[in-house]
């Protein structure tokens, strides 16, 4: 991208490269042996049971955090800093924030942010050169340091003890005018200096929590694999009749221990269930009815469908090992307009085909020649980034590729441009999302559909890895229209890096970035430097502008690790296992994490409670396509007009391994509002939202309700 400051910003440019030149120095890394299992893998592909030796970390707890999570940092210096950043969020007079706007130009016309991370990183910089259009980036890589992170930091302590909110300039925009006599302009939105807030909601999880989803009935499925030793917790007697019947077993052994539970997201409860068959690195998404339908896995399980429907403790997973066409091992699972799935890819798997919500299926394999064309050495292009667009074709992100395909006729209707800087897929393992649909009161011809891709490794990434060499993790963060024929990625920088992180669309249309290590790759003890610190990230802001660093954790959350949206806004956290088998002993650098967090983002500071909507009992629940329906709610502020609210609807997604498979959040045309009731546009058609269950949401200049389950049929 050129800009009319390009003459001195490129004679900066060079000012600094000769600077740095002089000063730079080499980085060291340290990383793991690679032990292959012989039995599983194409030759000079690695397989996710392979073993690796354990090496001191560079930076594993964050010495500043107490045991309850807290900050030890001095409030007092902090707020001032606070104070001043948001006059920043103001739009900025003063030097120092010129100076910060000078460097992100610097960095722009640069095309990536200098990292002398040998010669890898300046092919990057060329191809990045080569055609993407580059936003403001932040030359903020300070992992590692956390004298730099605490100051960043506040510790908001109890909700209760945060200040008042402040109004800050920027409108809310929610994609719709309303209805002339009560549209009037958008009031700003209620901000505050909360950063969010930790808690252990259980201290045991009871299985290792490699995939989630929530349910409608508010549980949600937890599980693991069952080749991967005993979990935490058993299955219910009687044993041994109750027990697994372990496949190829020649003596008729049996498991009793259980790898799935149904969790109570209210009172940490868990009972266990029973999987037959290997759910290791599966897919999956909630079917129309609300069951799960989750699908592949490892051995007897790669072809396997099961399905859990939500019920009052007297239900179990129901299976066929044979139902697919072919081996699913780190597929992903779309829906559909019609309510089935699209089964993408999974390890040496080139195909894609559809799946119902249902065990038994005519079956039928789909070549794709793209997955080969983006398989490298190293794979890095497992768990591809699938989603519907809009326009009723299907986008899939394999690597550093992505395209559109009609499967109707199987036919790609067009490739967008290439990402460059790295691999995004397992075992790279960035993260993504379809950026937040915005709908109108009057249905729009054409709903553009945006995606955003961010974090993710070299692709030599795990190859150094087994090299004792671990890389760092990738820190831009791309969008793309992915509906605009002549579309080009738009870059910008996160403020750390990161690889294996989650990221989840929140009721606020807002994203967070959290869990993930900030060198190495997706496997076994491939990486390193967990990254305490979530993201809160504003599609709507300026480039530049849209990072905002939130409370650390000081749980590692690396392999293996997922979290879920809550419908009362808070994010349900588990997981993390970069460990071959259950593994609690001090041998292990990072331990199997059995506790369950909460966070709660900064929009649940409970300063803003006295603007927050509660919506009623008898808001409509069951909505129709492009039909009105009304929301019933409490709000103690009386001055509301439709442009002061959002209603959002959010799709809960099935997590594992980095990627929210059917993630989907729409921003509702609101026709009225009140204090009392608001009038909102169900989405117009099944290619802007999927049919089924949704979270719904009543957002007040920024601050959300709690969420209802309401059902979106045709």
């Amino acid at each position: 991208m050129v800009s009319s400051m390009a003459a001195p910003v490129k004679f900066f440019l060079i000012f600094s490269l000769l600077f740095v030149c002089g000063s730079a120095f080499p980085f060291v890394f340290r990383g793991f042996g690679h032990l292959l299992d012989g039995n599983e893998g194409l030759q000079g592909l690695p397989v996710d049971n392979g073993f690796f030796s354990h090496h001191d970390p560079a930076n594993q707890v964050d010495p500043n955090i107490d045991d309850n999570g807290g900050r030890k940092d001095d409030d007092d210096d902090v707020a001032k800093k606070q104070d001043r950043e948001m006059d920043a969020g103001r739009k900025n007079d003063d030097d120092d924030d010129e100076e910060e706007y000078k460097k992100q130009y610097r960095e722009m016309d640069s095309g990536r942010k200098n990292d002398d991370d040998e010669d890898e990183s300046k092919k990057r910089d060329r191809e990045m050169d080569a055609g993407v259009d580059n936003g403001g980036s932040k030359d903020d890589d300070d992992n590692g340091d956390e004298s730099k992170k605490k100051n960043r930091e506040r510790d908001p302590g109890q909700l209760k003890n945060q200040p008042g909110p402040e109004i800050i300039d920027g409108g809310l925009d929610n994609g719709s005018i309303g209805d002339d006599d009560n549209a009037g302009a958008a009031k700003p939105d209620f901000e505050t200096n909360n950063v969010g807030v930790w808690q252990i909601h259980s201290p045991d999880s009871g299985v290792s929590a490699m995939h989630i989803q929530l349910l409608p009935n508010n549980k949600a499925i937890m599980f693991d694999a069952t080749s991967l030793g005993p979990s935490n917790t058993m299955l219910p007697p009687p044993h041994p009749a109750s027990c697994r019947p372990i496949p190829e077993s020649k003596t008729n052994e049996r498991d009793c221990s259980a790898h799935a539970v149904e969790y109570d997201i209210e009172t940490a409860k868990f009972r266990s269930l029973k999987v037959l068959t290997d759910s290791w690195c599966s897919s999956g998404g909630l079917a129309t009815d609300g069951t799960l339908v989750n699908t592949g896995g490892f051995k007897e399980g790669d072809k396997a469908v099961r399905l859990m429907s939500p019920c009052n403790n007297n239900c179990d997973w129901k299976e066929n090992a044979a139902a697919l066409s072919a081996s699913r091992w780190y597929s992903t699972q779309q829906m559909l307009e019609d309510g089935t799935f699209v089964l993408v890819g999974g390890r040496r798997t080139f195909t894609y085909e559809i799946v119902p919500n249902a065990l038994n299926f005519p079956i039928k394999a789909v070549d794709l020649p793209f997955l080969k064309e983006t398989t490298d050495m190293y794979e890095n292009n497992l768990y591809p980034f699938v989603y519907l667009s809009t326009d009723g074709n299907l986008f899939i992100f394999a690597n550093n590729r992505s395209i559109l395909l009609d499967l109707k006729t199987n036919k790609i209707v067009r490739e967008l441009p290439a990402l460059p800087g790295g691999s995004r897929n397992y075992p790279a393992s960035g993260m993504s999302a379809l950026l937040p649909l915005e709908l109108s009161v009057e249905p729009k011809v054409d709903v553009d559909a945006e995606v955003i891709v961010c974090g993710g490794a070299p692709p030599e990434s795990m190859q150094l890895a087994e090299k004792f060499n671990l890389l760092p993790a990738l820190q831009d963060c791309a969008r793309i229209v992915i509906t605009k024929p002549d579309a080009k990625w738009e870059v910008e920088q996160m403020p750390s890096r990161r690889v294996m992180g989650d990221m989840l669309l929140l009721p606020t249309a807002d994203a967070l970035i959290l869990n993930g290590a900030t060198s190495g790759c997706s496997g076994w003890q491939l990486a390193d430097g967990p990254n305490f610190t979530p993201l809160l990230y504003k599609p709507k802001k300026k480039s530049g502008e849209r990072f905002k660093e939130l409370k650390a954790t000081n749980i590692p959350r690396m392999y293996h690790a997922a979290s879920a949206v809550l419908p009362d806004g808070k994010i349900l956290v588990a997981g993390s296992n970069t460990n071959p088998n259950y593994n609690f002993t001090n041998l292990a650098k990072f331990p199997t994490e059995m506790r369950v967090e909460k966070f709660s983002p900064p929009y649940l500071d409970q300063s803003l409670d006295q603007h927050r909507p509660q919506i009623q009992p008898n808001s409509d629940k069951d909505l129709t396509y492009g039909k009105r329906f009304n929301v019933q709610i409490q709000l103690q502020d009386t001055d509301v007009k439709a442009a002061d609210i959002k209603v959002t609807m959010l799709a809960p997604p099935f997590t594992t391994h980095g990627f929210s498979q059917n993630q989907r959040l729409l921003v509702l045309g609101v026709a009225e509002a009140t204090n009392k009731k608001v009038t909102a546009v169900a989405p117009p058609s099944a290619r802007i939202a999927t049919p089924g269950y949704y979270l719904l949401f009543v957002v007040h200049r920024g601050v959300p309700s709690a969420g209802i389950w309401v059902q979106l049929h045709a």
